[in-house]
């Protein structure tokens, strides 16, 4: 069987933790900032926790990571 390939689009955009969950970036932090408020745009420089219902997919499309 070949090997299998990892998503290069999705390994650039989440890591994972030590305890073995996905982490990612939140989105809407990359242009038309003017009209978004400080506390939001704050809120979003943080990193997420990928929802447990989409991390079998992430799974398999980074079986490597």
């Amino acid at each position: 069987m070949p090997k299998m390939k990892t998503s290069r689009a999705a390994a650039k955009r989440f890591k994972v933790t030590g305890t073995g969950k996905l982490k990612r970036f939140k989105a809407y932090k990359s242009h038309i900032l003017t009209k978004k408020s400080p506390k939001r745009k704050r809120n979003l420089r943080k990193s997420a926790i990928v929802d447990c219902t989409n991390v079998k997919n992430m799974k398999k499309i980074l079986p490597y990571l």
